[in-house]
């Protein structure tokens, strides 16, 4: 296999204990499919993210239990906006955009794939059952990692390709905001039966830019998309780590 790639994960911020915390599926899953996961802390200082992300081969966006703050995208907010913590916004738009800076592959989920949005020019669902007519369940609730509903997938697609050409897949759900506009470079993959966009992809191919609205991480150990979504990952990110080995060996 190699070194592993060296894969950051923005972490979440608990007001009540002031303490940065995260689940620990989303690294388990980097690790169980070869690679080495790095927690960042909430610190919206443009040098922190610079150096904390010098030297890493990708970036995972996780979800979060707040909702992007919908200035950022030009809306007041709605009724039923979520809580909305600063620190988490401004990290993660400081760490898209040294990303974006750099180069190296940015895996988005659920919360994470609306700040990518976002942060691209785009706009976002505020509540989907007040803003989606006949919308689908999108909070399941427990267990979590059971498949809920079914999305359609785009043909030709990445994620298409990861799930070995399928038109459709059955996915888990816990959120209650989506992408409405897309932001720039960015395409829509995968849509729930209501409408409501479930995947992005940037569609250069210089750039490994994808997001997710169901959650992955719960299920790669058993599910072969959300499995092949973290190995398609890792492998981008390993293709950076050896550009940058091939890079320093010549110096």
């Amino acid at each position: 296999m190699g070194s592993r790639p060296r894969i950051g994960i923005t972490m979440r911020l608990e007001l009540e204990t002031r303490r940065f915390y995260l689940g620990r599926d989303y690294a388990e899953a980097v690790h169980g499919v070869g690679g080495a996961p790095l927690h960042l802390a909430l610190i919206p200082e443009r040098g922190y993210v610079s150096s904390a992300i010098a030297g890493l081969d990708g970036i995972l966006l996780p979800g979060s239990d707040t909702d992007v703050d919908p200035a950022y995208y030009g809306e007041e907010p709605h009724p039923k906006l979520g809580r909305v913590i600063p620190e988490k916004d401004q990290t993660d738009r400081l760490v898209i955009e040294e990303c974006e800076r750099l180069r190296i592959p940015v895996f988005a989920i659920c919360f994470g794939m609306q700040a990518l949005n976002v942060w691209r020019g785009g706009t976002l669902v505020q509540d989907i059952n007040s803003q989606i007519d006949d919308p689908v369940k999108h909070q399941q609730g427990a267990p979590l990692a059971r498949a809920s509903h079914t999305i359609s997938i785009s043909e030709g697609s990445l994620l298409g390709q990861i799930a070995g050409g399928r038109a459709s897949a059955k996915v888990n759900s816990h959120h209650h905001q989506a992408v409405r506009m897309l932001g720039s470079n960015l395409r829509a993959v995968a849509w729930s039966k209501d409408g409501v966009v479930e995947a992005i992809e940037d569609p250069r191919d210089d750039i490994f830019a994808v997001g997710v609205q169901w959650h992955p991480e719960l299920s790669w150990s058993d599910d072969g998309i959300s499995r092949g979504l973290f190995e398609c990952f890792v492998r981008a990110c390993r293709g950076v780590a050896m550009r940058e080995s091939a890079v320093n060996a010549r110096k």
